[in-house]
């Protein structure tokens, strides 16, 4: 009886081998599948039929001429920040975004110029879909319990275009801090006037081996050396 049974155990176990490594090799790319787009890009609201200026740095004729903009300001509820970039798994294209509301800082407007900004962001509390990458980029990557906080401070004085609600593109030079390294950096900008307030968004080209951090290459996973920090800030003027 024992040696009849024996074959239907050897197949079951078999199946069950050949069901696991279907898994193993199949299962990473459904996951990624079924996960839809990344989300879009952070961006400034743009009315229908309003386009851009052209990146600006320095004075134009169309600089901010309203006196009521200059001084301090905040940033305010609702601002986010992140980051995006592109990695492999198991032969499956995944383009990974990590976001957080836990952003704070400041600008200094004065007469048409953008003098002086910073903007920290809480590098915890960013997260993705997935809690194992996340653990990794907070410890591992961002070392996030010695450098909690990643830093954009604008190092150069910069032009503001007149602001309304057509996104005006500025491009900002300051220095960015991950994880313990400051690198000279330039953010491209998208800023619109939005009632009382300022939204400004942005994205910085990020190489992770410029802040001494190495992606990932596990064999199943392969992340990219590049990708980009994004923000979408919104400012009011301080009290």
């Amino acid at each position: 009886m024992a040696g009849r049974k024996r074959p239907w155990i050897l197949i079951t176990v078999a199946a069950v081998a050949v069901l696991a490594a279907l898994a193993a090799i199949f299962g990473p790319q459904i996951y990624a599948q079924s996960q839809g787009p990344a989300p879009e890009p952070l961006t400034v609201a743009t009315p229908s039929g309003t386009a851009s200026t052209a990146p600006s740095s320095t004075a134009t004729s169309g600089a901010v001429s309203d006196s009521t903009d200059e001084g301090a300001w905040n940033v305010a509820s609702g601002s986010q920040a992140g980051y995006r970039i592109d990695e492999v798994l198991n032969g499956a294209d995944v383009t990974v975004v990590g976001r957080t509301e836990k952003v704070t800082g400041s600008a200094t407007v004065s007469g048409a110029q953008l003098t002086a900004a910073k903007i920290d962001v809480d590098v915890a509390s960013i997260a993705t879909d997935s809690g194992n990458r996340d653990n990794y980029f907070r410890g591992t990557a961002m070392k996030a319990d010695t450098f909690p906080t990643a830093t954009f401070t604008l190092t150069s004085p910069v032009t503001i275009p007149a602001l309304s609600s057509a996104p005006a593109a500025v491009e900002a030079k300051g220095t960015l801090e991950l994880a313990g390294q400051k690198r000279d950096v330039t953010a491209m900008l998208q800023v619109v006037r939005d009632g009382a307030k300022v939204s400004v968004s942005g994205t910085i080209g990020l190489v992770l081996a410029d802040f001494g951090i190495t992606p990932p290459d596990l064999g199943f996973v392969k992340v990219d050396n590049t990708g980009s920090v994004e923000f979408l800030v919104h400012l009011e003027k301080a009290a």
